[in-house]
């Protein structure tokens, strides 16, 4: 039986400047015992208004707001591309120890041993997932990371006294990936996918020429296919002077498994916000560690943890880096988190893997027989489908991706990759369980039935959500930003 959502109560919350009354407060000061004195300048302003309240007020308003939202820990988030996991709460209980969380960045070294050791170890531990053995995990950001290895690879052909002005980026790399080329000044030149959804040897070398840096490939791509001739392209792309960057947002599907170093990769990001243990999405803070190889060590950005004889320091004298990427060194609360989880699964971040691509296949093997599968292989993490066998309905991929609401169901990712027409992009990690799967699956082949009896649902839905169909194209030329 599909866990169906439900109407139930759906709080209506007016602003904060609606509720309460004058006169009305929601703490107790102590009684002062300095000289009351009549504040100046702007806490006087007259058309200040703040809100009189009572902690009552505060409390339900900003627990009805909570009960609007929907997340990982609400239920499945089947996102494809962004690894929307439950995250195990230990992990946050010692993002919050107090050593770490009131720790000031600008700590002397001798106060700040736990944290510097700490960066090491995770730079370690990320060094021998991947097989590269010399990492920086201060990017504050995938995105982040991204820059940082194209910047490592630019000034490699630089210190070669050849740079280079273009970069190889495939039609199924993460989109981020050509803006992060551009940024360091090359120009992406795309590369299709062949029609099996993976990179072809012959493509590549089409493109590569003496002035292209390299290549920035994203395994497993963005259709979940992993990229089979992987090593042969990196083969190729070295021979004629590049190197290799790999995107390693998709990591969740390589843990355990894979040694991107014997791919051929030169140089990668991670996403700690994806694979290792951070709440993804919402804005929060993100971690971009970058791993590289031997030859490209001396670029990586600084200051650099260093493990000394008796202690851990900050060290900046590496003439030919990148330099610094922000003020501080990375998003460290994020560092504790992924640092905890590889810590408490250990040999199991193999069967973390084993778990994502095995859930992923089971949903592309279920929905394959109603829900068009363009490329019908053994997916990794993730599988994408279309709204081919639903366009003499007239019902599209949105939807149907509406209707899942409706069921209890976050949407997946819909309408990417690009070289799908109509994609729907299904992620489910290796959190959910069969059952959840199962009702999952039961719910998509509901709506399915739906738009052969009754497609108005579809079209009209979500119907139980709080908010119903939105304009979209108003709500992007005209947001209310206002509550």
């Amino acid at each position: 039986m599909s866990r169906a959502g439900t109407p139930g109560l759906v709080f209506n919350e007016p602003l904060l400047w609606d509720i309460g009354s004058e006169g009305r407060v929601g703490l107790s000061i102590p009684r002062q015992d300095v000289p009351h004195t009549t504040p100046s300048g702007e806490l006087t302003r007259e058309d200040l208004d703040f809100p009189d309240l009572g902690e009552v007020d505060v409390v339900r308003h900003f627990t009805r707001l909570s009960q609007w939202n929907f997340g990982v820990d609400t239920g499945m988030y089947p996102l494809g591309s962004c690894t929307m996991k439950y995250n195990p709460k230990t992990n946050e209980r010692q993002a919050a120890l107090p050593g770490f969380s009131q720790a000031h960045p600008m700590l002397p070294e001798s106060m700040a041993q736990g944290a510097l050791q700490l960066m090491y170890d995770l730079q370690e531990f990320l060094a021998e997932i991947t097989g590269l053995p010399a990492v920086s995990v201060q990017p504050a950001a995938g995105a982040q990371g991204e820059l940082t290895g194209m910047l490592m690879i630019h000034h490699w052909h630089q210190a070669r006294g050849r740079q280079k002005s273009k970069i190889l980026i495939p039609d199924t790399a993460h989109g981020t990936n050509p803006a992060s080329a551009a940024l360091c000044g090359y120009t992406p030149v795309p590369v299709p996918s062949a029609d099996h959804g993976m990179l072809a040897v012959d493509d590549v070398a089409a493109v590569m020429d003496e002035e292209t840096a390299g290549i920035m490939i994203t395994n497993p791509n963005t259709l979940g296919l992993f990229e089979e001739h992987i090593r042969e392209i990196a083969d190729l792309v070295h021979e004629r002077g590049g190197l290799v960057y790999m995107d390693g947002a998709n990591m969740n599907a390589l843990m355990g498994m894979v040694d991107v170093r014997n791919l051929g990769v030169d140089v990668m990001h991670l996403n700690l916000h994806k694979t290792f243990s951070t709440p993804h999405g919402g804005g929060g803070p993100g971690s971009g560690p970058v791993c590289c190889t031997p030859e490209l060590e001396p670029f990586l950005p600084v200051p650099r943890v260093v493990k000394g004889a008796e202690s851990f320091h900050l060290e900046s004298n590496y003439p030919e880096s990148i330099g610094r990427l922000h003020a501080f060194y990375g998003n460290f609360g994020m560092q504790v988190r992924a640092y905890s989880y590889i810590l408490s699964l250990g040999p199991l971040l193999k069967k973390v893997t084993e778990l994502a691509v095995l859930n992923a296949n089971y949903i592309k093997e279920s929905l394959k027989d109603v829900l068009h599968l363009p490329y019908d292989r053994p997916c990794m993490h993730e599988c994408v489908f279309n709204d081919e066998k639903q366009k003499d309905l007239k019902v599209t991929t949105l939807d149907m991706a509406k209707r899942l609401l409706d069921h209890g169901f976050h949407a997946p990712t819909v309408y990417f990759p690009l070289v799908v027409q109509g994609a729907i992009m299904i992620e489910p990690t290796e959190t959910e369980s069969k059952e959840t799967l199962d009702q999952f699956i039961e719910a998509v082949r509901t709506i399915l039935q739906e738009a052969e009896t009754n497609p108005d649902l579809l079209h009209e839905a979500p119907r139980r959500t709080k908010v119903s169909r939105l304009d979209e194209t108003a709500a992007a030329r005209k947001p209310c930003l206002c509550g």
